[in-house]
């Protein structure tokens, strides 16, 4: 059995419960859910859904590429909102990260609220090749 890994960067938020920010599990690596904090002061970016969504994948590209990854590895993702008539700017916010080629499976789901006021978190799942 192979061991698992914590992958952790200070490029991203650190986690803010008892969590960490991404296991790696044989070829596959779990990132936590990254909602809108700036890395360098742990505070909510202000603004819409659609800059929050891009403060996320920025959190994420930083998570994977602790791990030696990026959004061309990533197999799967779920995108959780506080508002579904934020999906379309989202969604737009979230596909500027995926070549035609490299995008991902993903589940949107609607959610009563999210950790800190956030209108966005997305997990991942990405694989090592």
């Amino acid at each position: 059995m192979q061991p698992r890994e914590t992958i952790h960067t200070t490029a991203a938020p650190p986690a803010i419960g008892p969590y960490v920010q991404a296991v790696a599990a044989g070829p596959y690596v779990f990132t936590s859910g990254q909602i809108a904090l700036d890395p360098a002061t742990g505070d909510l970016i202000e603004g819409e859904a659609d800059a929050q969504a891009r403060q996320v994948m920025a959190n994420l590209a930083a998570v994977l590429a602790a791990a030696g990854l990026g959004f061309a590895d990533v197999v799967k993702t779920t995108v959780f909102l506080t508002d579904m008539n934020d999906f379309a700017v989202v969604n737009a916010a979230y596909g500027e990260s995926f070549d035609a080629g490299t995008k991902p499976a993903r589940s949107t789901v609607a959610v009563a609220a999210l950790p800190r006021g956030a209108r966005v978190e997305i997990e991942a799942i990405a694989l090592r090749r």
